[in-house]
């Protein structure tokens, strides 16, 4: 039998990078161009989208991991606290009566009134649940939302830093991301000014996520109502509204109708596995979003969606008592940061991340986070993996308990005097 040929990893620039698992630390892309069978079809799309880098310190991790080593996890965004008790309560009573098949594609009735409730009475704007599509998670509500709204070599604008998978669907999509650098001395805050001079009749949407990832800082209202007012729809990432410490969060619909709300309750309620997400559209977009749905997704799990009315109505004194810790950790782990040196101009207030200066220890926040994880088996997340306009920075994650945060920080203070 005659040996299959094999491929190469060529170092390449951070723009088309993927990465070998023999070798994380180091920026690759896969070179299939010595196969000569099925390798030789995989779409350039398939090829040229990005890894998600936080992805990759974290399966990098679990290697250690497996190897005997004891690794704090300080990279990934994902709630460590469990599922209220009351929610997988009526998720298992969802399955005892049966409520497991697939529901109206844009989601059962009662949920979407129920997020039109939650809405009403936090935010005190009117919507209708015509207007909600209910999605396996907030992911594939971006993919429908900028399938709707972005033809090949439109554009939408977005900040810099920002969410890694952003720009990766919209050049999925054969659209351009448009990035507007914001910065940690001016709060991380996206100038309207600075959006308005970018639009030209290409950018068909701006969007806009606060709370933040990565960085934690919240829009002011006032910016907010400005880039509302800029004649381009917005859509608003708020999957982290609920877990902001001090001011408080809006939602773009205080300032606008013309407007796609991102929202799900992986975040809040700690139910990333349940997968469960909506959108909150203007009217004329909801028939398309549902036959996308309908087409790609058919509709989100039966279970996923009973046990979320029971998240909105009846999760409060569970939500306060995860908020607390996730507050208590944050004001621990901003205070040991700057102890242990790292630039924090601004301080979040928003999500659980700080997003830490760390141009002093080296401008290559990729190698500095693997040199991190490989010497402190502590995992952090690159500040590249957000944009270029991370560089230099590292994200902190406080979804963990304070006892790991305090060890991984006391590892890290370590391995700082040992370098």
């Amino acid at each position: 039998m005659a040996k299959k040929p094999k491929g190469s990893w060529k170092a390449l620039g951070s723009r088309n990078r993927q990465v070998c698992s023999a070798h994380p630390e180091r920026l690759y892309m896969y070179d299939n161009s010595t196969h000569q069978g099925l390798e030789k079809k995989i779409t350039k799309r398939a090829l040229d989208i990005q890894p998600f880098i936080v992805m990759d310190v974290m399966e990098k991790a679990l290697e250690l991991q497996k190897q005997g080593h004891h690794v704090v996890h300080l990279e990934i965004g994902e709630p460590d606290l469990p599922t209220p008790q009351c929610i997988c309560k009526s998720g298992c009573l969802a399955m005892e009566k049966g409520y497991t098949h697939y529901t109206h594609s844009l989601g059962i009735l009662e949920l979407r009134q129920a997020i039109c409730n939650h809405y009403q009475e936090k935010y005190g704007v009117e919507v209708t649940p015509d207007q909600v599509l209910v999605t396996s998670g907030t992911s594939p509500a971006l993919l429908l939302i900028f399938s709707a709204l972005l033809e090949t070599g439109d554009q939408i604008i977005m900040s810099d830093p920002h969410y890694p998978c952003y720009p990766n669907y919209v050049n999925f999509l054969g659209a351009e991301p448009v990035f507007i650098k914001v910065y940690e001395e001016e709060g991380f805050q996206l100038d309207p000014d600075e959006i308005r001079r970018h639009l030209s009749p290409k950018v068909k949407a701006i969007l806009i996520n606060s709370p933040s990832n990565p960085t934690g800082t919240l829009l002011s209202p006032e910016k907010m109502k400005a880039i509302a007012r800029l004649g381009v729809p917005v859509i608003s990432d708020e999957i982290y509204h609920g877990l902001v410490y001090g001011e408080k969060e809006h939602s773009i619909l205080e300032f606008t109708k013309d407007a796609f709300v991102l929202n799900g309750f992986s975040k809040l309620y700690a139910m990333t596995g349940w997968r469960l997400g909506y959108v909150i559209a203007p009217h004329a977009f909801v028939r398309p979003l549902q036959k996308m749905q309908q087409n790609f997704i058919i509709s989100a799990s039966s279970i996923s969606q009973w046990a979320a009315i029971t998240a909105l109505k009846e999760a409060h004194e569970d939500v306060r008592r995860m908020w607390n810790t996730y507050n208590e950790r944050r004001k621990y782990m901003v205070s040991r940061l700057k102890d242990l040196g790292f630039g924090l101009a601004t301080e979040p207030q928003g999500a659980f991340y700080v997003f830490a200066n760390a141009k002093h220890l080296s401008s290559k926040s990729y190698e500095l986070a693997f040199e991190i994880l490989e010497k402190a088996h502590v995992g952090v997340a690159p500040g590249i993996d957000f944009g270029e306009n991370g560089e230099g920075y590292l994200r902190f994650s406080y979804a963990n308990s304070l006892e790991n945060i305090r060890e991984g920080l006391d590892r890290i203070e370590n391995y700082l005097r040992q370098r």
